[in-house]
């Protein structure tokens, strides 16, 4: 369950005692207002773990020993059940189809290349390469002369580790992504024990996204996407554990009264350092590598650094600064910011160390006969910046119109998923068993009932983060933001609702705190409780079957034309 007494993003100033007075808060109860508990300095700080409730212990039969082993076994337990399904789901048929999907017509092959020659070299056409590939014996038509392409390395090395243990062929390629699918349904759960300090909400959010859909394509298909949501799933959950380590040295720091009672101290506040922050150097190595993925990984670096600061303003608040902020430039900013931008960039330029070292690659000595202004910088960064340029104004200018591009306005609701993969058997042929022709497709579909009701849970976010000022609600809404945002500055550019697959973890994390919401407060009564988690399990029951439903439809299955057009619930699908 959600502890309503969270600190918030910035959190509430420690209050003054208050007079003897009958305060407001006491007026109001007769009109049913239930004064919130107060909390020590230290709870605030580093909210608490619950203790597993006694009502479970009994009906199981459980000491309160067993109960607290228990409780602590499922911190583990239930996320690797969780992705152990997920994963079960993501590598089931994992070579089918047969054949290069969608984009992977580039991401593989580059990823082969970089794996043979440590750059992307050159391939003859789609249309003459694929089948070769795919044929038996297998051709591969590699060139050693370097190729333009359009984004870093790294998610195409992930690609190439898989190729490198199993060959270049679909089940090859696409291994990596099910790993890193299956990983990161396992990070959500943790991460999201973490935010709401609820194992049972932390699996919920990690079960959520094992049962979306454009999540489980994105997890089956060798495309850059989900790598980038790896990584960055990755540095959100090292920016959390950060940010209870820090509040958690600060609590240490502040003074003890002489009851015992940890209290605020102004000059602890202002002045205390929060010492060495290893979680937040691996949060900059995570988005170095995000950003070498692809580009839009840089946005998440500019969001996280601000979040990241906004969070150490509201911890010294809490721990007593009398000007929050100038106690953050003065104590937190420098490192916040070398924690994060230096390490994102040092990783960036490592993982173009193959084309570094190679003499072929493309424009690799391009510095070589320009000199100028610039040429006291090393050579190779020099052609790597030109390179990059070059780079930038094609993913900006890329304006080729596509039968499924989109606008960002209509992600979320699902207005135009994308078909990576459509094929129409006979009668008779490829397990079509009817007197009619049969659908064989994969579209990256969010599964409907999941996104929409993220669309209400962002909502509710912003009610929460707003009017409440609850800080999970803001990091929620900021990776959000972050992954969806930079969209519509390029709305003009050829751009795909799949892209989305980078903010799928926060959706799902929205969701899942909507639900805790729906199963009540902690003081609330049994009733209440019954209510909300009928609810919340009735909606989720709703989210699992209508995953189910379309499964066919995300796995390339073989089924009548009439079956695929009835999953078809908007003609935009089509």
């Amino acid at each position: 369950m959600i502890h309503e007494n969270a600190p918030a993003l910035a959190d509430e100033p420690q209050q003054a005692a208050k007079p003897q007075a009958v305060s407001w808060e006491r007026r109001l109860r007769r009109f049913g207002y239930v004064e919130r508990p107060r909390t020590s300095v230290r709870d605030r700080l580093v909210v608490p773990f619950p203790e597993p409730g006694s009502r479970l212990c009994r009906t199981l039969g459980l000491s309160p020993a067993m109960a607290g082993r228990l409780a602590r076994w499922s911190g583990w337990g239930g996320p690797l059940l969780v992705a152990l399904l997920a994963g079960l789901l993501r590598f089931w048929r994992l070579g089918s189809p047969r054949a290069v999907v969608f984009d992977e017509t580039y991401y593989a092959k580059d990823a082969w290349s970089l794996l043979q020659l440590g750059y992307e070299g050159t391939w003859p056409d789609r249309k003459i390469a694929d089948p070769q590939i795919l044929a038996d014996p297998q051709v591969v038509p590699l060139s050693d002369t370097g190729a333009f392409v359009a984004h870093p390395p790294t998610g195409k090395w992930v690609i190439a580790l898989g190729e490198w243990m199993f060959g270049l062929n679909p089940f090859g390629w696409r291994f990596m992504t099910a790993v890193l699918g299956t990983l990161s349904v396992l990070m959500l759960c943790r991460t999201g024990r973490r935010l709401f300090r609820s194992t049972l909400l932390g699996c919920l959010a990690g079960a959520l996204m094992a049962l979306d859909g454009l999540h489980y394509v994105m997890s089956r298909t060798a495309l850059l996407d989900l790598v980038v949501m790896f990584f960055v799933l990755a540095a959100f959950g090292c920016l959390l554990i950060d940010r209870d380590h820090a509040r958690a040295r600060l609590a240490a720091a502040l003074p003890v009264d002489e009851d015992g009672h940890i209290r605020p101290d102004a000059h602890t506040g202002d002045h205390a350092g929060t010492g060495v922050r290893p979680w937040r150097l691996a949060a900059g190595l995570f988005l170095g590598l995000a950003a070498s993925a692809k580009w839009n990984g840089l946005y998440f670096l500019a969001f996280f650094v601000t979040l990241t600061l906004l969070w150490d303003v509201g911890s010294r608040r809490v721990a007593g600064a009398c000007r929050p902020y100038r106690a953050v430039l003065r104590k937190d900013l420098g490192w916040s910011v070398l924690s994060l931008v230096p390490v994102a960039v040092v990783t960036y330029l490592a993982t173009w160390t193959g084309w570094f070292l190679s003499d072929n690659g493309h424009g690799r000595h391009w510095a070589d006969g320009h000199g100028g202004t610039w040429s006291w910088i090393p050579a190779p960064l020099r052609s790597l910046w030109h390179y990059e340029y070059g780079v930038y104004r094609f993913n900006v200018g890329l304006h080729t119109p596509h039968k499924y591009e989109s606008s960002p306005w209509s992600w979320l609701v699902l207005g135009r998923p994308v078909l990576f993969h459509y094929e129409s058997p006979k009668p008779g042929t490829d397990g079509c068993h009817t007197t009619a022709d049969c659908s064989q497709a994969i579209l990256a579909l969010g599964t409907p009932l999941l996104w929409w009701s993220a669309c209400c849970a962002l909502v509710y976010l912003f009610y929460r983060w707003a009017l409440r000022r609850d800080w999970r609600s803001g990091a929620v809404l900021c990776a959000v933001g972050a992954g969806y945002l930079p969209w519509f500055l390029y709305q003009d550019r050829t751009i795909f609702s799949f892209y989305a697959v980078a903010f799928v973890p926060y959706l799902c994390l929205a969701v899942t705190m909507m639900l805790g919401a729906l199963l009540g407060p902690p003081g609330a009564t049994d009733k209440r409780r019954t209510r909300g988690a009928v609810t919340a399990g009735v909606l989720v029951l709703f989210i699992a079957w209508n995953f189910i439903y379309l499964f066919p439809i995300y796995t390339g299955q073989t089924i009548p034309y009439a079956d695929w057009r009835a999953r078809m619930w908007l003609d935009t699908w089509i």
